[in-house]
């Protein structure tokens, strides 16, 4: 297989040559030129035809933000955004990722011994994605947030729990999924592979486009009928705790898969604590997190779903969960909300 070709876009020499040097210690990827600003990256694309872009949130002359959504309607290819860590850079790049981004990577801090450590793997996963197809389709996945308060009006609350793991793909698979969630739908948690200070700024997005409540996820934090819990990233792993009342737990822990937080932590946790009340999803990811997780909570007796192909930003997640056997339910992302409210309404003996 050839080398992913990459083009990397900063206004930064220092931080451009960083990049390079990084990228270009992997033999799965070559770096075919830089640029300083929007105006040389667009002649450099034109000239160079990347199979990937490496983009600066903030530049000159116009900011990664608008250029991004300018190459996805002009000429739509895998971007993935680099920003600083910082809550302005955290918001910008939520939204880089809702416009259509393949991912997102956080600027190193100084004397950090293993800078853009993933950065490689994303560009790699990145070339292999048929992102032209994909943002298409998400689109079309999403409904508008003027229509979100109108989601799911028919549901009764139940017992459920709904567990949801994502990584790359996963902030438009989510809001795809929780704008189809009524203001009382399940207590639902949710890891979701991404810079820890990007997810407060995520969970803010998403509570303003959906109907419950979202939320970055506290220790203690009780779970509660129309409110959605997302794990902050980096530190910590989300669980689930207290079968009485149950509530958020974050755990010190080494990280599982590569992650922290990890899907598989908080999927085995829901599994042990919720069993047969539990609800699993698994969504578009690289890797393999969140997969015997998902087959615990199957093998407990919850009902489980998988994002399919089709609808995947990368299906590596959900194929390795589909092919152990832990996805009950495979379908494409704009079914997966409804389908979920479903189950979580039904009982056994009824019309599950």
């Amino acid at each position: 297989m050839s080398p992913a070709r990459v083009l990397v876009v900063d206004d930064s020499p220092t931080m451009r040559n960083l990049i390079t040097a990084v990228l270009s210690a992997d033999p799965g990827v070559s770096v075919v030129g830089q640029a300083a600003d929007a105006l040389q990256a667009r002649a450099a694309i034109k000239e160079l035809d990347p199979d990937v872009v490496t983009l600066d949130i903030e530049m000159p002359n116009m900011n990664g933000l608008d250029f991004l959504e300018k190459i996805m309607r002009l000429r739509p290819m895998p971007v993935i955004m680099v920003s600083t860590l910082t809550h302005r850079g955290a918001e910008a790049t939520v939204a880089a990722l809702e416009i259509g981004a393949f991912d997102c990577v956080g600027k190193p801090a100084p004397g950090d011994p293993h800078p853009f450590a993933d950065l490689a793997d994303k560009v790699k996963a990145a070339a292999r994605s048929p992102r032209k197809q994909m943002i298409s389709v998400n689109r079309a996945a999403m409904p508008s947030p003027a229509n979100a308060n109108n989601a799911g009006v028919d549901y009764r609350a139940s017992r459920r729990i709904v567990a949801i793991g994502s990584s790359t793909g996963g902030v438009e698979a989510l809001i795809a999924v929780l704008q189809k969630f009524p203001a009382n739908c399940p207590p639902t948690v949710i890891t979701q592979h991404m810079p820890h200070t990007f997810t407060k700024s995520f969970a803010e997005r998403l509570n303003r486009l959906c109907a419950p409540r979202v939320e970055e996820a506290t220790d203690g934090a009780r779970l509660e009928v129309g409110k959605v819990y997302l794990a902050p990233g980096g530190e910590r792993h989300l669980t689930i705790a207290n079968p009485s009342a149950p509530c958020c737990r974050l755990i010190d822990r080494e990280p599982v898969n590569g992650h922290r937080p990890s899907v598989d932590v908080l999927f085995d946790s829901v599994a042990d604590l919720a069993g047969r009340n539990a609800i699993g999803v698994i969504l578009t990811g690289m890797g393999r997190d969140g997969a015997s997780g998902l087959l615990k909570m199957r093998h407990n007796g919850a009902r489980t779903f998988g994002q399919n192909e089709k609808t995947c930003v990368v299906y590596g997640m959900p194929r390795v969960a589909y092919e152990l056997g832990a996805v009950e339910f495979q379908l494409p992302l704009n079914a997966i909300g409804e389908e979920v409210l479903k189950r979580a309404a039904a009982r056994r003996e009824g019309m599950e």
